[in-house]
């Protein structure tokens, strides 16, 4: 627009400038120069105002009289009409960092280190600068944070914030995705950096941590001492049990072998016995007297009573001839 106004002056100018030259007689020959310089200043501004050169990472707004129109340029140079003016939105991945006081549900002050990377929606960036305009950063992403971060941060304990941080975090980028889905920006991640609570909570906190470790610890001892002395019980059990079991062990072998000597001897017996009745069976005569001969040690009486035979020395085992 700026152009176009600047091309019409420098035309006017020009051809004013002509017409007055000529009425000079030692300049008149001049102006057909003021002419041709006027239009060719024209003809450049209006040219330089039809172009709109929009840089890489930004969307070019197309307003007519102030009026958003419903297309949008891209990165680049882009003919327009001279009396339309382009408006540079930042399309690129941008970053919000805010440091912020928040409470938890049981009244416990927390400060929050909260990160936002969001960008612009290109196709929609007319929407944004005609309901919001440039300054969309101020307007709408830094209130949008600070509410969604108080309101979620609310909803939890201050223990709860501590051990439950992935959780808050992700319910924060849910409602900014909600809220700044609204005006066409689109949150791209989002963090806690730092949370950070009171001296007097943080005291307490670490008194609890270290009375639930000493609880833990004693817990853990006694458990161990519970499972030692089981062990020890069971081991009496199994000792006694492997006595008893050895006594039983040890008293059945005996029967067995009593019983075994029992058997064997009554089997001797037997033995002896019926070798005794075969030998009985078998023994004659002559035999008896072989055995007796066998077991006489050759030596004669010095006294004996009967007849001199020879004969009646050994009970008649020989004959005398």
């Amino acid at each position: 627009m700026v152009g176009l106004v600047v091309g019409l002056i420098a035309l006017l100018v020009g051809i004013v400038g002509g017409f007055a030259v000529r009425s000079n007689y030692k300049l008149k020959k001049f102006s057909s120069l003021f002419m041709i310089a006027g239009v060719l200043l024209c003809v450049v501004s209006v040219f330089l105002s039809c172009v709109a050169s929009v840089p890489t990472g930004h969307t070019g707004v197309i307003t007519t009289f102030g009026r958003v129109e419903k297309t949008t340029f891209d990165a680049g140079f882009n003919i327009k009409a001279p009396w339309q003016s382009v408006v540079k939105m930042d399309n690129r991945v941008q970053k919000a960092n805010t440091l912020l006081s928040c409470f938890s549900s049981d009244i416990q002050e927390v400060t929050v280190s909260y990160t936002l990377n969001y960008q612009i929606d290109k196709s929609n960036a007319q929407e944004l600068y005609k309901t919001v305009g440039i300054a969309y950063y101020d307007t709408v992403i830094v209130p949008n944070i600070a509410e969604a971060v108080k309101v979620v941060t609310a909803r939890y304990t201050a223990e709860e914030l501590v051990s439950a941080r992935a959780d808050l975090a992700a319910a924060i980028e849910d409602v900014l995705k909600e809220n700044l889905s609204k005006y066409n920006i689109q949150v791209v991640s989002a963090a806690i950096e730092d949370m950070d609570f009171t001296d007097a909570f943080t005291n307490a906190v670490e008194a609890k941590q270290v009375a639930a470790q000493n609880k833990l610890q004693a817990e853990i001892e006694q458990a161990q001492k519970v499972m030692e002395q089981k062990a020890a019980a069971e081991m009496a059990v199994i000792q006694a049990n492997a006595a008893a079991e050895t006594s039983k062990i040890q008293a059945q072998a005996e029967l067995e072998v009593t019983k075994i000597q029992s058997d064997a001897a009554e089997y001797a017996g037997q033995k002896e016995a019926a070798a005794n009745e075969a030998i009985a069976k078998s023994l004659t005569e002559y035999l008896i007297k072989y055995y007796y001969i066998q077991e006489w040690d050759g030596k004669l009486p010095e006294t004996y009573v009967g007849s001199d035979d020879v004969s009646t020395i050994i009970n008649g085992i020989t004959s005398s001839k």
